[in-house]
């Protein structure tokens, strides 16, 4: 059996973080495991707060899980300061795992700040030179290349100057952009873009938790980037589309759909 492990935040609301990734591993039928950075309390419309785990902790459950079940693939989510990063980064270079994939999570979606403004330069000089993939949306892209996105062009502009950090591969999400969501891979050498019509939907909270840990997995079940990137878009844009709606704010996507509706439970 592949395995994948998420080193995130937790979500308690289920939604999102290791939660969502755990559910997404399942999914694609891949044995899931977790380092948890931080501990967020929230809900689907705010985050109360969060509290880091010390970076102690973060290195051991990161040594025990390599030490035991190596992981095929390792999604990388919420990495809030710059002491948890260096504590991830050294033991990614420890380790040398492949398949990273890496969602920069700067923001809940509410906008609540996740990742201290001060971070963001060790996430660029630490952490994305160790990936062979980071997966930005849009506000996302716009702080790690310094530059505004208004267009697909821009996006793919974008996607050279985080690739020229030191990645293997770049996918510049379109949720946040006007019309269709396009997203856009960069490999170093090609550009792939991954159309599909806008959902007219609030209830897409822990959607790029969910679309990252779908490329891990599929990563981590041996395909290429490029088709790993394709049927994760398919997974999550089914997800959205069949969500449970939960909640008082922006819900929770439906990890399970297929399951459910093979078990005849929808």
């Amino acid at each position: 059996m592949k395995t994948a492990l998420s080193i995130a935040g937790s979500d308690c609301s289920g939604g999102a973080g290791i939660q969502a990734d755990l559910k997404t591993f399942s999914a694609h039928g891949v044995y899931g495991m977790t380092v948890i950075t931080s501990v967020v309390a929230e809900n689907t419309f705010r985050v109360t707060d969060y509290q880091d785990i010390r970076t102690d902790m973060i290195e051991k459950q990161i040594d025990d899980i390599f030490d035991d079940i190596p992981p095929n693939a390792v999604k990388i989510g919420m990495l809030s300061c710059r002491e948890t990063m260096l504590a991830v980064s050294k033991k990614l270079r420890e380790w040398k795992p492949k398949n990273i994939v890496v969602d920069s999570v700067m923001y809940a979606k509410n906008g609540s700040a996740l990742m201290e403004e001060s971070a963001i330069g060790t996430l660029i000089s630490e952490i994305v030179p160790l990936v062979d993939l980071i997966t930005p949306n849009i506000p996302e892209a716009e702080k790690l290349a310094g530059m505004e996105i208004r267009n697909h062009e821009d996006m793919r502009q974008a996607a050279k100057l985080i690739h020229a950090m030191g990645c293997h591969a770049v996918v510049v999400k379109g949720g946040h952009s006007e019309g269709d969501a396009i997203d856009i891979l960069f490999d170093g050498h090609n550009f792939f873009d991954y159309p599909a019509p806008r959902i007219n939907t609030k209830h897409t909270h822990g959607t790029g938790c969910t679309f990252s840990s779908a490329i891990a997995a599929n990563l981590a079940l041996g395909l290429a980037v490029n088709d790993a990137v394709e049927n994760a878009k398919k997974y999550i844009n089914e997800a959205i589309i069949n969500a449970p709606k939960l909640g008082k704010g922006n819900g929770p996507t439906h990890h399970f759909y297929q399951l459910y509706k093979k078990g005849g439970l929808l």
